[in-house]
């Protein structure tokens, strides 16, 4: 059993790079969409609505959403390792992959409290009756939805962070210091 006295010796901070198989690329892509809770619940309380429009379950909303998502984020991750080598660790990876989740659920729960505020505003028949709807929808799609977006968001994020991280990624090759001008850290 290993002792952890310093930082190095953490899981997760050893250096890895993207994988070119395009298959562990669509498997990894896949598996982050797949988050377990929400294809557990979706197996044990199938959804009533499967149409599209208002009243969609927000479970399928969520599926197409990291469906649409992860790939892009894989994309984006690839990009940036690409030009910056960054990041170089599973942590780093996991770490990118939850700040954008989190930040697209707020963006995505806050685009759905607009709409959906201004759907009241249309629906009612006179401006106090409007201002009340929109008073309303605002505090249950902005104040109290918000929240819980973004934890379901990181939530997600983590998972498909974790995904992309173990199944996109290998081990990085050792690279030697010949001349004696690397960090120690780095080797």
């Amino acid at each position: 059993m290993s002792r952890l006295d310093r930082i190095e010796d953490l899981p997760g901070l050893k250096r890895v790079a993207p994988q070119r198989s395009t298959q562990r690329t669509v498997l990894a892509a896949l598996a982050a969409a797949a988050w377990p809770p929400l294809i557990v619940t979706l197996i044990i309380w199938p959804p009533e609505n499967w149409a599209s429009g208002v009243d969609t379950d927000w479970r399928l909303v969520l599926l197409v959403l990291g469906l649409i998502a992860a790939p892009v984020g894989l994309w984006m991750l690839r990009q940036t390792h690409a030009r910056a080598g960054r990041p170089s660790t599973r942590l780093g990876v996991v770490c990118r992959f939850m700040v954008f989740g989190g930040l697209l659920a707020a963006a995505v729960q806050t685009l759905i409290a607009v709409i959906m505020s201004l759907l009241s505003v249309i629906a009612s028949q006179s401006l106090t009756q409007g201002l009340g709807a929109l008073e309303t929808t605002l505090l249950i799609f902005g104040v109290a939805g918000l929240p819980l977006a973004v934890l379901v968001g990181v939530s997600y994020a983590l998972w498909a962070g974790l995904c992309v991280a173990f199944i996109a990624f290998a081990p990085a090759p050792v690279v030697k210091d010949r001349m004696g001008l690397m960090q120690t850290g780095a080797r």
